[in-house]
């Protein structure tokens, strides 16, 4: 069964991958269909395996009804249209309620312990762990994309030798283990509000890392613009919920996750506009950089990184 051979299917927007999403109507039921011809190993079959261990643990996660992925989709479990960002950015809701929601969220799913599932080929699929080299490679994705296309060709090789030796500093004084399950995009764009539910999307790319990490990810999301007065209730709040986190050393984490994502979300929309044509991710550098800034002003360990990127990129390069 080929997807052409589908009724009344409907292209819906998707996101920064090569994936497309059609909502499929009938009657009795609505439907994701969810296709990919490049990485469908990991945009069908780890996406649904992932999904399988979220759903085993009752966070609710698309349910699988149909694969085929010799025709490059799978069909999922309809969450509707309306995201957490999307309702934050229609009315006027009181956001804390909602992230107090998502922090309750984020606490069952870092209490998962499961690694393995069996995937729809009846194969086990194993989550891996988000070793250091993984998050330096991700923060390099700015010396490779971003720095090329705003230094001078005689500044990028000593700028990019200075960087990658902060990138590899700063990995090396994060505190915590890698022994929770880590979303990696876990952000509201990523959660469908449903059935007066959360519903989790985008877990394709999950990894068994740092307890800061989806945090961080949540609060400096550098899609929706948060006033840092609510950032600050967001992390307070969820260090409520788990007192027995050693705070310096998260907050340690925290911060020094959230500047290795943030130049790795530069580096990446910069790529997506210039490989792949989708310039609109262009708009949301400036708030990347200022999220850096408001973290690296605040922990000494960022002193040398706050230095070169201060002497190499000016305010109006930001901006």
């Amino acid at each position: 069964m080929k997807l052409k051979l589908f009724k009344n299917l409907k292209q819906i927007k998707g996101d920064a991958s090569i994936r497309k999403f059609y909502r499929k109507k009938d009657k009795k039921k609505s439907s994701i269909i969810v296709f990919a011809k490049k990485e469908k190993i990991k945009n069908l079959l780890t996406y649904d395996a992932v999904n399988k261990i979220l759903i085993k643990n009752k966070i609710y996660a698309p349910k699988l009804f149909l694969e085929n992925f010799k025709n490059n989709f799978i069909e999922i479990e309809d969450f509707g249209n309306k995201t957490i960002y999307q309702i934050f950015k229609s009315k006027k809701k009181n956001k804390f309620f909602f992230f107090k929601k998502v922090i309750n969220l984020l606490n069952k799913i870092q209490l998962i312990k499961d690694k393995k599932i069996n995937n729809f080929y009846n194969k086990f699929y194993t989550i891996k762990a988000y070793k250091h080299k993984i998050l330096f490679e991700e923060a390099k994705l700015f010396c490779d994309w971003y720095v090329p296309k705003n230094l001078s060709r005689n500044k990028i090789s000593i700028f990019n030798r200075k960087l990658k030796k902060q990138l590899k500093f700063l990995i090396s004084k994060i505190n915590s283990k890698n022994d929770t399950f880590v979303h990696r995009d876990f952000h509201v764009s990523n959660m469908m509000y449903h059935n007066k539910k959360i519903g989790l999307i985008d877990s394709q790319d999950a990894l068994i890392g740092n307890k800061a990490y989806d945090l961080a990810s949540l609060i400096d999301d550098v899609r929706f613009k948060t006033a840092n007065n609510l950032k600050n209730k967001i992390y307070n709040y969820y260090l409520k919920t788990n007192n027995k986190v050693k705070r310096d050393n998260f907050k340690n984490d925290f911060e020094i996750l959230s500047v290795l994502r943030n130049l790795k979300i530069i580096g990446i929309f910069t790529r997506l506009a210039h490989r792949d044509g989708k310039k609109n991710y262009l708009k949301f550098i400036p708030y990347a950089w200022k999220l850096i800034s408001l973290r690296i002003n605040k922990n000494k360990v960022f002193e040398d990184l706050k230095k070169i990127l201060t002497v190499n990129f000016s305010k109006q390069v930001k901006r």
